[in-house]
């Protein structure tokens, strides 16, 4: 992998990283109340989070349903 040379594509994917980060940590605190109803802990709950976003913790209820 070559990293990026275009200046534009530098800062589209420090813009694209800062908000993807923020974006998933806003989430954790939904994500440590949903996952402390099914027996996950905060720490685990954190961690998908981060890896996953709200994909995980908003489909825990799905198989109840």
């Amino acid at each position: 992998m070559r990293p990026f040379r275009s200046r534009l594509l530098k800062i589209a994917f420090w813009i694209d990283l800062a908000l993807s980060v923020g974006a998933h940590l806003a989430q954790i605190p939904a994500a440590r109340r949903v996952a402390a109803e099914r027996g996950i802990g905060p720490g685990r709950a954190a961690a998908m989070t981060m890896l996953f976003g709200a994909t995980w913790w908003k489909t825990l209820g799905e198989a109840d349903r």
